[in-house]
């Protein structure tokens, strides 16, 4: 059996990367939204329609669980897939609750990267409600951000730039925790460690989804495995160059984090 991963583009493949390292013997089919990406900027009802019909083609194939690897789409449909198929659905959301955590004690805040799309929807601002007790919790969305990734575009210096004009409203000292509440975020992870005070820690909602993913299957973690199982590539729009795309896309991700 094979275990699914869906975004709307390539950020998800951070999700399956951290995947691969913790079951490397299973099979992954990662399913890009390619029509339609990018969904952070789009409204609430084209989401959950887009979402809805990708599901629909991911589940025409033998897959024992679809991961929402996409924080904007697990808010917007998450809920309505449960209730559509009987196999497991895993979603993300911010890593706010343990951020939050790390600087319960420091005095620090926390500032969250994510899409404008998840910043506007209730989920995002209960899950922020429920665990800010002392409203430590500021939100940036970076909508470009995941054109850039989607261009391939890692420049330092033009990344350098951007995040430098975006981070210039900020007092970085008051800040603990940085969250990339965007799947397409990760791919920044080293850029924004040079650019953030050391002191500041980056955290993604990538290691808890794929704990949750085991937990719910069963399967126990195995880093290290000789074992390999396969990765499939798809994508709505059937582009062959897309689909070399999110292969050389995770080879970059995979020598990021190596």
């Amino acid at each position: 059996m094979t275990i699914a991963f869906f975004d709307s583009g390539i950020g998800g493949i951070t999700v399956l990367s951290e995947a691969v390292e913790q079951l490397p013997h299973e099979n992954f089919l990662y399913f890009a939204d390619t029509l339609h990406v990018p969904y952070g900027t789009k409204s609430k009802d084209q989401v959950m329609e887009y979402v809805l019909e990708a599901a629909a083609r991911i589940t025409r194939e033998e897959v024992q669980a679809l991961v929402i690897a996409c924080n904007t789409a697990t808010s917007i449909a998450a809920a309505e897939l449960r209730k559509a198929y009987s196999i497991p659905i895993i979603g993300m959301e911010p890593a706010v609750k343990p951020a939050v955590e790390m600087n319960r004690h420091s005095g620090k805040r926390v500032l969250v990267f994510a899409t404008p799309l998840t910043l506007s929807q209730s989920k995002y601002n209960e899950l922020v409600a429920r665990v800010d007790d002392h409203g430590s919790v500021d939100s940036l969305p970076l909508p470009e951000l995941v054109g850039y990734c989607e261009n391939l575009n890692f420049d330092r210096a033009q990344m350098v730039d951007y995040f430098g004009a975006k981070l210039a409203p900020f007092d970085l000292n008051a800040y603990g925790t940085v969250v990339l509440g965007c799947t397409h975020y990760p791919f920044y992870k080293k850029i924004l460690r040079e650019l953030l005070p050391g002191h500041i820690q980056i955290i993604d909602g990538s290691r808890g989804t794929v704990s949750r993913l085991r937990s719910v299957l069963g399967v126990t973690k195995v880093p290290g495995s000789k074992a390999r199982g396969r990765i499939q590539f798809m994508c709505s729009s059937d582009d062959p160059a897309y689909m070399v795309k999110m292969e050389k896309a995770f080879d970059i991700f995979s020598r990021l984090e190596s």
